[in-house]
């Protein structure tokens, strides 16, 4: 077919911007789609059980495993002392030891492993282990550490400006202290890991991970092997959040351990409640805090102290813990602050990565401090949020010296408090309480700005590899994991978008070490940002070459010839893409390309803890509207109106997707996930009979979602978009907050409101009684 020269398609493959369901969506609701665990078994697979430390803190004196080698079915058992390599599953430190080596830190703790002919001959093997102990004191609580300076790392302070000259000097004070709750990620699929056994002692692992490349290097240390030995691959998990970025190499490290030493394929796959104990959650923290403010609410000055709970080993901590630090400013310019941050060893599980990483925890500070300085004056939060703000080219400097540069919360909180009808609904909750002497309702306009990057620079790099075959068809390989979040499906719309092909043509691949290498972690809500660079570098690597051999084979210049609608123009002719590809490599033109992509303008001087960490930031905000029941503390989320920035969205009906199921798993862990340990230091709450995440009535039966598309994200990532994998979780603080003006209301609105995290009926109860001031919530 010919075409006027010069003249651009009229129709092109528009892939990027449009709403396509997630890639996997018609296998995951038919049960079709293949986890690690649906991988057919091969055969003379052994399956493996893990003995657990049934105390917090002890020396091992006798480990009697007699009974478990003699047991039904089992082919082999493994301790410390059986390991070749590393006993070390230490992401950042060498400190968390794979099985323990004579001394125990935590209840559940892994001490041996069993591998037999089944997952039932196994774990009731694993259940005969007979271990002495001899009890050591432990450290349970955080703010118990802090007073016996029990650290997994040095306490950490940030100092800008004199915060205590500040404090002293401004016409009203106030201090405080909240208790922040843990989350345990709870995710469908648990921690699983198969690990097969190749020729000359390689080692291939089926790990459900969101780090795959960090798998690959701790199982490579822990078999005594190199990183060239190993290759681990994820096609997809059953959710993470966090919790499958360092936690599973653990488990694939006890897999492959003992594939090396029965010779034979290994799986393990924990159960519900070991995944619990066993494995690390979202930190919890005891938030200290001073603040110095005028009569509008502003601050003047403000110091915070941070005690989280790390658990026995570092983990993640030390980045999380300066996440927090980062993000105690929220969308408040703290010109004087000193922010202290300890990192508390306690003999429970090291806590880990979840979604937003510290962030939420500090945002979680600063918005109880700003409700606080609110009650106090008897003015509308809301009102004293707006004070607080970043300016826009004034008063727009982060604590860690970091411009902000792409304001967008006051258009945001103004045309959120409008749409939402804010200001008659704070009037008729007045009404209605004043009204209603047990049920009591609260509403709460919370905003949320969230830095978008690793702070740990060297990690915001990405690599893809990009086959294109002579029918014109795709495999695209990154080294991205999905987790269900979408990351696949929007990669390949990059693809599709820069080849002009339709997305059915593009092959998405497993996350696989020997086809991307050393990729970092899909976490920090970067899959996107950094992946969908390195394919589009990879795709546009490719089109080049097609480019040029077009230009050449059929006398043409360059300019003369577009890629649209799976077909390319060249000239006056157009052919289908596929002829092209066909075409291209009759000529030997290469089709294969690896993309790569490093984030732009960051830069970070730990040492100092200033610079630009963060590539740019993502606003959002949220109304929450509560209602609860005096007698009881039972509560309801009656309707929530969100307002998020995503840039230019790479896909609506994902982005929408992550916004929906941030907020409500944000107000799980602010009202109904509770981690609790007895005075033993052993987990209580290990089970969906104890541990309660939001279920499909936990959705507010109003639910007003909208995404601000109208501001392209001013720096160039892909196609201009913006992260939302983890910035809408901290739009459910305005549930929080909602809450908080509920039990205000009980004593009309007096004294500033004392509601810890989660905001359990029994937390809320016992607010509603200090409220009263009267001893009792009756």
């Amino acid at each position: 077919m010919d075409v006027k020269a010069g003249t651009p398609y009229a129709g092109r493959v528009r892939a990027v911007g449009a709403a396509i369901p997630h890639d996997s969506a018609e296998l995951h609701v038919s049960g079709a789609a293949i986890y690690t665990d649906d991988i057919p078994e091969p055969q003379g697979l052994l399956h493996i059980a893990v003995g657990m430390s049934e105390t917090a803190h002890a020396r091992i004196r006798q480990l009697d495993l007699t009974a478990v080698r003699a047991a039904p079915g089992v082919v082999a058992v493994m301790t410390a002392e059986d390991i070749p390599g590393e006993n070390n599953c230490g992401p950042v430190v060498k400190d968390d030891p794979i099985l323990a080596p004579g001394l125990v830190q935590y209840a559940g703790q892994a001490v041996f492993a069993v591998a037999a002919t089944s997952v039932t001959a196994a774990r009731k093997a694993a259940r005969l282990g007979r271990i002495e102990y001899e009890e050591l004191d432990a450290i349970l609580d955080p703010a118990q550490a802090v007073v016996k300076e029990s650290f997994v790392l040095p306490t950490e302070t940030i100092r800008r400006g004199n915060s205590r000259e500040h404090i002293e000097a401004a016409p009203h004070w106030l201090k405080g202290r909240v208790r922040l709750g843990g989350q345990d990620q709870f995710y469908l699929e648990g921690q699983i890991a198969m690990a097969l056994p190749r020729e000359a002692g390689d080692l291939f692992v089926y790990s459900s991970t969101q780090h795959p490349g960090e798998v690959q290097h701790l199982v490579a240390h822990a078999i005594g092997r190199q990183s060239k030995d190993v290759v681990v691959e994820c096609r997809r998990m059953g959710g993470a959040f966090g919790g499958k970025e360092s936690q599973p190499a653990l488990i694939a490290c006890i897999a492959a351990l003992m594939a090396q030493k029965t010779g034979r394929p290994c799986k393990l796959r924990l159960d519900r409640d070991d995944d619990m104990l066993m494995t690390g959650k979202r930190h919890d923290f005891v938030i200290d805090y001073e603040a110095g403010f005028d009569d509008s609410g502003r601050i003047d000055g403000i110091e915070f102290t941070f005690a989280s709970r790390c658990g026995m080993s570092v983990d993640m901590s030390g980045a999380i813990n300066d996440r927090t630090m980062f993000h105690c400013d929220n969308a408040y310019f703290l010109g004087d602050v000193t922010i202290v941050s300890h990192r508390c060893k306690t003999h429970t599980v090291s806590n880990t990565a979840f979604r937003g990483f510290g962030g939420p925890q500090g945002m979680f500070g600063i918005e109880c401090v700003v409700d606080d300085i609110a009650r106090h004056l008897g003015m509308d939060p809301l009102d004293v949020r707006k004070r607080n703000f970043y300016g826009i080219g004034e008063r727009d400097t982060t604590q860690y010296l970091q411009k902000v540069e792409d304001n967008l919360i006051h258009e945001i909180v103004e045309r959120l408090e409008h749409s939402s009808g804010y200001r008659k609904r704070v009037t008729a909750i007045r009404e209605f309480n004043a009204g209603s002497p047990v049920l009591k309702r609260g509403i709460a306009l919370t905003p949320v700005k969230f830095g978008i990057s690793f702070t740990a620079t060297h990690l915001n790099q990405a690599g893809a590899l990009l086959h294109v075959y002579t029918d014109g068809t795709v495999q695209l390989n990154h080294g991205g994991t999905e987790m269900g979040q979408g990351l696949f499906i929007k990669v390949a719309q990059v693809v599709a978008e820069e080849l002009q092909i339709d997305i059915g043509r593009i092959k998405l691949m497993a996350s696989d070490t020997s086809k991307v290498p050393n990729a970092s972690a899909t976490a920090a809500s970067s899959g996107s940002d950094l992946n969908g660079k390195a394919a589009q570098a990879a795709a546009r690597k490719i089109k080049r070459r097609m480019t040029r051999f077009a230009a050449e084979y059929f006398s043409v210049a360059e300019s003369d010839i577009e890629f649209a609608n799976n077909e390319v123009r060249i000239g006056p002719k157009r052919i289908p893409f596929a002829e092209l590809a066909r075409l291209a490599w009759f000529a030997r033109t290469s089709l294969s390309a690896t993309g790569f992509y490093r984030t732009p303008k960051i830069n970070y001087d730990r040492s100092t803890f200033s610079g630009r960490p963060f590539f740019y930031f993502a606003y959002g905000a949220a109304v929450s509207e509560v209602i609860v029941d005096t007698l009881t503390g039972e509560h309801r989320l009656l309707r929530a109106d969100i307002l998020h920035d995503c840039g230019q969205s790479l896909n609506p009906a994902i982005d929408r997707g992550q916004i929906e199921g941030g907020f409500v798993q944000g107000a799980g862990w602010l009202t109904s996930e509770e981690l609790w340990w007895d005075d033993k230091g052993r987990l209580r709450t290990h089970a969906p009979s104890t541990y309660k995440i939001p279920t499909s009535s936990d959705v507010p039966p109003e639910f007003h979602v909208t995404m601000l598309e109208s501001v392209a994200n001013r720096e160039d990532t892909i196609y201009r978009s913006k992260a939302v994998g983890e910035p809408p979780l901290m739009l459910a603080l305005s549930v929080f907050h909602a809450l908080r003006d509920a039990v205000h209301s009980v004593d009309d609105y007096g004294r500033v409101p004392k509601l810890e995290a989660p905001a359990t009926p029994e937390a809320v109860l016992e607010a509603i009684a200090l409220q009263r001031g009267d001893g009792s919530s009756a």
